[in-house]
C-alpha cells in the first residue's frame, strides 16, 4: 500500500526545512588591502634556502647545534605548558563531539518499581497498589532552520583554533627555550673573554709587583692593576649569576627540576652567526602563523554563532517517544499484552520574550565584530613582528662587522701599549684604559654575536616556524608531541 499523498508532501516540507540554514555564511576576511608584495627590510637573509631538507616543526636543525636539538627534543617531549595546551585542544574535540551529537536521536532507557496507597473515597475502600514499568524514551529536534549545524559548524571552528593554539604554544616554547638556550652560549662566550682577561689582570699585576720590588713601578700602578683585577673577577661572578639564571629557566622549559638539571658550558656555540632563514611573500605569513590562523578559526566560530542566535526566532519540533512495559503484577511485566508506547511532535513557537532573543542576536554580531578586529590586529602584530626581525638582522650584522674591527685594532693598540709600559714610554694608567676597552669592545662583539642568534629564532617565530611542505591543521588529527 502505498503512503497516503499528504504524509508524501508534509513529509517533502519537513524535509525541505531541514536544509534550511539561517544566519550568514561565513566569508573569509581581507586583513587589509592590498597585502604587500614583499617585506620592507631586505638582506641576505632573503637568498632561497632549500626546504625540502628540513623535517616539519624541526627548525632547529638550521642551526647545526646537537646540544640544542637535544634540547629541544626534550622540551617538545616533557613541558607542561605543552601539555597544557595538548589538554585544551582535547577539550575542544570533546565540545565538538558533544555538539555533534545532537544530529542524532537521543535515547534513553527507564526502569521503576512502586508501591502506593491510594486514598479512600466514596463507596470505595483505600487500597495499596504495585507498579513495574520498564521503557526506552526518545528525543530528536527537527534542525528546521540549520542551528544544530551552526552549532556543529562553531564547534569545528574552534577545535581547528585550539589546534592552532597548540602549535602556537609549541612553538612559543621552544622558541623561548632556543632564546635561552643561546643567551646562556653567550654568557659562555663572555666568560671566556672575561676569563682571559683574569688570567691578563694576574699577570700584569704580578709584573708590576716586580717591577716595584724593583723600583721602576709606584703604589698607583699596583693599586690601579689590584683594582682591574679584582673587577674582572666582579664580572665573573656576575656572568655565573646570570648563567646560574638562564639554567634554571632552561630547567622549568624542559620540565625538570632546577637543582637537578645541568648543561655543559660551552663558548664556541655563540661565535658562530645566524643561519640564512628564507623569507616568503607577506601572503605566505597568514597561512603558515599559527596564531593568525587561530584568530580566523575564531572568526569562523563567531559568525556560526550569529546562525545558532538567528534561529531562536523561529519555531522548533522535537519528536518524543517512548516504547517499554508497565504492569501492576512484577510476574507480568515483560508479557507481550503490558507493552505501552507513545509517539509524537512537540511544537515550540517563540512569542514573547521580553527582548531576550534580540538581545543575545546582537551580542553575537557584537563577538563576530571583536573577533575580526582580533583577526586583522593579529596580522598586522604578524607583519610587524617580521618586519622587526629583518631589520634587527641587519643592522646588527652591520654592527657586527663593526665590533670585529674595533676587537682587532683594540688588541693591537692594547699590545703596542704594553710594549710601551716596558720601555717607561706610559703610564700603567694608559695600559690599563686601553686593555679595558678592548676587552669591553670583545664582550660587546660577543653580546652581539648572541643577540643576533636570538632575533633569528624570533624571525623562525615570527613566519610560524618550520617551513617544509606543510598541510592545513583540520582539527581532527592527534597533536601529541
Amino acid at each position: 500500500m502505498f503512503p497516503h499523498p499528504r504524509r508524501i508532501f508534509l513529509a517533502f516540507v519537513f524535509a525541505s526545512l531541514a536544509g534550511c540554514t539561517v544566519g550568514p555564511d561565513y566569508q573569509h576576511p581581507e586583513p587589509f588591502s592590498p597585502l604587500p608584495e614583499a617585506f620592507k627590510e631586505k638582506g641576505p637573509w632573503k637568498k632561497p634556502v632549500p626546504r625540502d631538507h628540513l623535517p616539519k616543526d624541526e627548525w632547529w636543525k638550521i642551526y647545526n647545534d646537537p646540544a640544542l636539538s637535544r634540547l629541544l627534543s626534550a622540551v617538545t617531549k616533557a613541558s607542561p605548558t605543552i601539555y597544557a595546551a595538548l589538554a585544551r585542544l582535547d577539550q575542544a574535540r570533546a565540545l565538538a563531539g558533544m555538539e555533534a551529537s545532537a544530529f542524532s536521536p537521543g535515547i534513553s532507557g527507564s526502569a521503576s518499581a512502586e508501591r502506593a496507597r491510594q486514598s479512600p473515597a466514596k463507596n470505595r475502600p483505600a487500597i495499596t497498589v504495585n507498579s513495574f514499568s520498564f521503557a526506552f524514551d526518545l528525543r530528536y529536534e527537527l534542525d528546521l532552520w540549520g542551528r544544530v549545524r551552526r552549532l556543529d559548524e562553531a564547534a569545528v571552528a574552534r577545535v581547528a583554533a585550539s589546534g592552532a593554539d597548540f602549535h602556537n604554544v609549541l612553538l612559543s616554547v621552544q622558541a623561548e627555550t632556543a632564546r635561552a638556550y643561546f643567551q646562556l652560549r653567550t654568557l659562555d662566550a663572555e666568560r671566556a673573554v672575561v676569563l682571559r682577561n683574569i688570567d691578563g689582570r694576574a699577570r700584569s699585576l704580578d709584573f708590576i709587583k716586580r717591577r716595584r720590588e724593583l723600583g721602576a713601578s709606584d703604589r698607583l700602578d699596583l693599586s690601579l692593576a689590584e683594582t682591574e683585577l679584582a673587577t674582572a673577577e666582579g664580572d665573573l661572578l656576575e656572568i655565573d649569576r646570570l648563567r646560574a639564571a638562564r639554567r634554571h629557566e632552561l630547567a622549568v622549559l624542559c620540565g625538570t627540576n632546577p637543582s637537578t638539571f645541568s648543561i655543559d658550558e660551552n663558548a664556541i656555540a655563540a661565535r658562530t652567526a645566524p643561519p640564512p632563514i628564507p623569507v616568503g611573500i607577506p601572503s605566505e605569513l597568514l597561512e603558515r602563523r599559527p596564531d593568525v590562523a587561530s584568530a580566523e578559526r575564531a572568526l569562523a566560530a563567531t559568525c556560526a554563532d550569529i546562525g545558532v542566535a538567528s534561529a531562536a526566532f523561529y519555531p522548533s519540533i522535537v519528536i518524543f517517544g517512548a516504547a517499554g512495559y508497565g504492569s501492576f503484577d512484577v510476574e507480568r511485566v515483560l508479557d507481550w499484552s503490558s507493552r505501552q508506547w507513545s509517539l509524537g511532535p512537540a511544537l515550540n513557537v517563540p512569542i514573547f520574550d521580553g527582548g531576550r532573543n534580540i538581545a543575545n542576536l546582537r551580542r553575537a554580531e557584537a563577538l563576530h565584530a571583536e573577533a575580526l578586529a582580533r583577526y586583522r590586529q593579529q596580522v598586522l602584530v604578524a607583519f610587524q613582528e617580521v618586519e622587526t626581525c629583518l631589520s634587527d638582522l641587519q643592522l646588527l650584522a652591520g654592527r657586527s662587522v663593526k665590533l670585529e674591527q674595533a676587537v682587532a685594532s683594540g688588541n693591537r693598540a692594547s699590545l703596542l701599549m704594553n710594549e710601551r709600559y716596558k720601555h717607561g714610554a706610559v703610564a700603567y694608567k694608559d695600559v690599563a684604559d686601553t686593555e679595558r676597552l678592548a676587552i669591553a669592545n670583545e664582550r660587546l662583539a660577543v653580546q652581539v654575536l648572541g643577540q643576533q642568534l636570538v632575533t633569528s629564532v624570533l624571525l623562525v617565530k615570527a613566519v610560524g616556524g618550520g617551513w617544509a611542505s606543510e598541510a592545513p591543521f583540520d582539527g581532527t588529527g592527534q597533536d601529541a608531541p
